[in-house]
């Protein structure tokens, strides 16, 4: 696509905004009240979406209720959602230690324009641009919280999860953890920045490396790994990439990455990883959904480094050496999503260019052919839906 076409992708222009009253310029014959809920009047009573009623069942693309905010919430007309391997944990119904709200509508990277707000929003306005990301709301009390870690709340609601997600043409978003977008962003392209971007900019925070060492990144080449190898380079860093197939090869190149390891191909992974980086990486980020590849990690990470686990094998275990751990001093950290700082710093890589997102647009009536992919294992960058179509 074209950039001048991409540009637009559902974001009105700063003479439409003042036309239409949005984003806090003129107010609109179109914008009103009703109580204590501000709205504008052309929101539709129904929309088109996807959803699954049970574990593994049909993806459904049919009509739904457009969902009404509550007092702490913004109503966000999606243009575009990207789509993460969660999504599919979420369906197949993976993580048992975490249970999903069933029917479910998916998706927790969307991009789109505020169209409604509850009665204590305060820090958006009708018409601003708002991205909805995988932790929808937290607490805020808790001791958690309180530190900056919201993700990790235990009432923490999650979008395309415990709240109905984006894969919808209105979606609701708690207002504190909705992120703000410049006016003028790229709602197509920023939309994987909102989960992939934000994900692995906080695994590569965790790894604590310093510019010029090395970071490998297993699964370098998918949704998440695409971006890591962005952010990584961005940060100054040596990258190697781990991955299959001569097209996640000429991808990673093109990303920027260095040196690329081909594990269908290599007899030694261990031993050309170690080669290749003077003696180990000094920090991995495991993006891969290969309980194997975890393992080998904590093998080829450097003497003192930190091995940091990001994708989630369903009933996955870590398994090494606990004496290479110790004579080794090597840390193993999990890391999450990241929480309200690290996604306007993460945004704010992608807003100054230091980050592209290599996707797909299609459909979101074509939903379920995305998941067909990432099931096989097949997933080259990131895809997006376009919510309209």
């Amino acid at each position: 696509m074209q950039r001048s076409m991409q540009r637009y992708a559902g974001t009105p222009s700063r003479i439409q905004r003042t036309i239409l009253g949005l984003g806090g310029y003129r107010r609109s014959p179109t914008t009103g009240f009703v109580g204590t809920l501000r709205f504008k009047s052309s929101i539709p009573k129904t929309q088109k979406g996807v959803i699954f009623y049970e574990h593994g069942g049909e993806l459904q693309y049919k009509d739904l209720p457009v969902p009404k905010p509550k007092a702490n919430e913004i109503l966000v007309n999606v243009k575009y959602s990207g789509v993460c391997h969660t999504d599919l944990h979420a369906w197949k119904g993976d993580w048992t230690q975490l249970p999903v709200k069933l029917p479910l509508v998916g998706g927790h990277e969307g991009a789109g324009v505020v169209v409604a707000k509850g009665e204590n929003v305060t820090n958006f306005e009708i018409g601003d641009l708002a991205g909805i990301k995988w932790l929808n709301g937290s607490c805020m009390s808790c001791e958690l919280c309180e530190q900056g870690h919201e993700p990790n709340c235990e009432h923490a609601d999650l979008s395309g999860y415990t709240h109905d997600g984006t894969f919808q043409q209105y979606a609701t978003a708690d207002a504190v953890q909705a992120a703000q977008l410049p006016e003028g962003t790229n709602l197509a392209e920023v939309a994987p920045i909102l989960c992939a971007g934000v994900t692995v900019y906080k695994a590569l925070k965790t790894a604590d490396l310093v510019p010029g060492q090395w970071v490998a990144i297993s699964g370098a080449a998918g949704g998440l790994g695409s971006l890591a190898v962005q952010y990584a380079k961005a940060m100054g860093l040596q990258v190697l990439g781990i991955d299959g197939g001569e097209d996640k090869k000429q991808l990673f190149h093109k990303l920027g990455g260095d040196v690329f390891v081909d594990f269908k191909k290599t007899k030694d992974i261990v031993s050309e990883i170690q080669e290749a980086t003077h003696g180990g990486p000094h920090g991995v980020i495991n993006v891969s959904v290969s309980e194997a590849a975890i393992s080998l990690s904590t093998q080829y990470v450097r003497p003192c480094g930190t091995v940091v686990l990001v994708g989630l094998p369903a009933n996955a275990y870590v398994k090494s050496e606990v004496f290479s751990h110790v004579v080794k001093s090597i840390s193993l950290k999990g890391s999450y999503v990241g929480n309200r700082a690290d996604t306007r710093e993460a945004i704010d890589f992608f807003i100054r260019g230091l980050v592209k997102s290599p996707i797909k647009i299609i459909g979101l009536s074509e939903l379920p052919q995305v998941y067909g992919l990432m099931d096989a294992g097949k997933i080259l960058g990131r895809y997006v839906v376009d919510t309209s179509k």
